[in-house]
């Protein structure tokens, strides 16, 4: 059903298979435990270091950003669990081996995913951890589904009505966010754009967003490689881009203005705002006005580190994530 509802020209002819998001490990001694999730009707491929999947210990839920996968907290898996948390990474929906809808990339259907996923994994609540898109979709769930939510935890990725604000206000914030925004909007050039030359956009993607320092590491290089092979995972592009394309679209309709006002609350449950010090496309001011929207708000800069903090300063990201879990 879902090739049915795809356009033909996005399917690649020799595209990597969606299992091949599944590493056997081990990476760095570290063993992955892969199992699949269903949640809000669909498939959701998940990852975890422990393969008893205890659900008494508290659940920690991992969501990536764009053009990435569950292997981007990679670093945070095994140290979480080692603290004795379930630690969780999922593959968001469209992504990776978790199930590729045509539709359902808004908002609200994002929010249902995590409540769903929160649920199906045996646990009543969570911690919600999110880089970029798997941010909002922290916001989202908080806002939208209180009663499954323990705190959040956010890198580089402001509150959805900050963030609408800044780029309306202020120049140097709207050119670094809105260029990639506006040239994703046009069907079919963007898929191409996403999977030309072998992902070679990923490549420059990374390479423009992060730090120098990480650029000369093996990790750097495998993560490029990695991301490249999962970008070219038949509608992966179309699906990355939905997310993008209704989060610009909506403004203009009666969806995005009812989204923006019932995101209008303020969080009783505790906030952690991270970003990289460096970051060149989300800066300071949104992400630390993004406490307007939270009861108990904590910010803090990521030194050494561009838009993907968790990546290039793991050890600094997970010790703000293991002291903001405990207090």
């Amino acid at each position: 059903d879902t090739a049915r509802a795809r356009p033909a020209a996005l399917t690649l002819a020799a595209a990597p298979d969606p299992s091949s998001v599944r590493f056997p490990g081990p990476w760095h001694d570290i063993e992955w435990h892969h199992f699949d999730v269903r949640a809000n009707g669909l498939k959701f491929h998940a990852v975890e270091c422990d393969p008893t999947g205890s659900p008494d210990r508290q659940l920690v839920l991992l969501l990536h950003g764009y053009t990435e996968f569950w292997w981007g907290w990679r670093h945070q898996l095994q140290a979480l669990t080692d603290t004795g948390y379930r630690a969780v990474a999922v593959d968001l929906r469209g992504y990776g081996d978790s199930d590729k809808p045509p539709r359902g990339y808004d908002g609200w259907t994002l929010a249902g995913d995590t409540n769903g996923l929160v649920r199906s994994l045996g646990h009543r609540t969570a911690t919600l951890v999110g880089n970029a898109d798997g941010g909002l979709v922290c916001w989202a769930t908080a806002t939208l589904h209180p009663r499954v939510v323990d705190r959040i935890a956010v890198v580089a990725s402001p509150h959805p009505r900050s963030l609408r604000r800044d780029v309306l206000l202020h120049r140097v914030q709207r050119k670094a966010f809105l260029s990639g925004f506006l040239h994703n909007q046009l069907p079919r050039l963007g898929e191409r754009r996403l999977t030309g030359h072998d992902a070679r956009f990923v490549d420059h993607y990374f390479r423009h967003l992060s730090s120098p320092q990480w650029q000369r590491t093996t990790d750097f290089a495998d993560t490029v490689t990695h991301n490249r092979s999962a970008m070219q995972i038949p509608y992966v592009a179309h699906s990355s881009l939905e997310y993008r394309r209704w989060a610009f679209r909506s403004q203009f309709r009666p969806d995005g203005a009812k989204f923006m006002k019932l995101m209008d609350r303020r969080l009783s449950v505790p906030v952690l705002a991270l970003r990289g010090a460096d970051d060149p496309y989300i800066f300071e001011r949104p992400l630390s006005r993004s406490g307007r929207y939270a009861a108990h708000f904590t910010y803090a800069e990521i030194p050494g580190s561009g838009h993907f903090a968790h990546q290039e300063q793991p050890e600094a990201v997970t010790r703000h994530l293991l002291d903001f879990i405990k207090s």
